[in-house]
């Protein structure tokens, strides 16, 4: 939970609405959250062990993923930490997952103890550390600088702007800003085939691979120069094209 956008976003707010009501769970020790909707790791509803299906359960590093979010929007956090605390074993092991239904004393399972989870987590125990040194820098410590600028810090405070406009058939744009480069990404190399001036003219370009995101063709714009690029797409290793144009307006207007 490590928010690309502003803990006061709204759209940060109201899906944490939509979290809390679906997955929170209160325990005499504190809240905690299951990870998703019809989440079937876990123990099962009667107490019996999972062995390839069961019911997911509230996991105590959620509680110090909320408690990061917490702390980004300058809410109270401290709670958080005595729960993730209150939720570990008498020698201080956190488990995987927590029992969030009625006791069951006879299948040695109670509110808010472990459920017969992996104990200890050490992707909990990380989490719980990574908390205590972000609680005492007072801010998330270890969120990238550059991704924080690019998402977290309005548009006016930030001290560089994109240069780059992304399409993919699967992210299709319809305008780019003249004088930004306008780059068409893949995850299979490609030949694009395209134009400027309604193909009285055509330039054909290779693309480049880039590693995981696959490859792409950069079509830099000038500033003053309005009018569409107009190009199609062409891959090699299947002998196939797209069997459309895709037309994208250069605009001499903020996008």
């Amino acid at each position: 939970m490590r928010p690309l956008r502003r803990a006061d976003d709204p759209l940060i707010i109201d899906s944490l609405k939509v979290v809390d009501h679906c997955l929170k769970i209160d325990t005499p020790y504190g809240p905690c959250w299951r990870r998703y909707n019809h989440d079937g790791y876990g123990q099962k509803k009667d107490g019996g062990p999972y062995d390839g299906w069961g019911q997911g359960r509230a996991w105590p590093l959620l509680a110090g993923e909320r408690a990061h979010y917490e702390l980004a929007a300058d809410n109270r956090y401290t709670p958080l930490i005595t729960a993730m605390e209150r939720f570990s074993s008498m020698g201080g092991m956190l488990p995987e997952q927590i029992w969030d239904s009625e006791d069951m004393p006879s299948e040695g399972l109670f509110l808010g103890r472990s459920a017969g989870s992996a104990q200890p987590l050490v992707w909990a125990h990380s989490e719980y550390l990574k908390l205590l040194r972000s609680a005492a820098d007072g801010r998330v410590f270890d969120r990238i600088s550059a991704v924080e600028e690019r998402y977290a810090v309005p548009a006016s405070q930030r001290t560089f702007s994109s240069q780059i406009e992304v399409f993919q058939t699967g992210r299709p744009i319809t305008r780019v800003a003249a004088g930004l480069t306008l780059r068409i990404l893949d995850p299979s190399p490609f030949r694009v085939v395209w134009t400027m001036d309604n193909w009285a003219t055509n330039t054909h370009t290779d693309s480049r691979i880039v590693g995981y995101p696959g490859s792409y063709v950069d079509i830099p714009t000038q500033p003053s120069q309005a009018g569409t690029i107009v190009f199609t797409m062409y891959w090699p290793n299947g002998d196939r094209w797209l069997g459309r144009n895709i037309s994208i307006a250069r605009c001499t207007v903020p996008r």
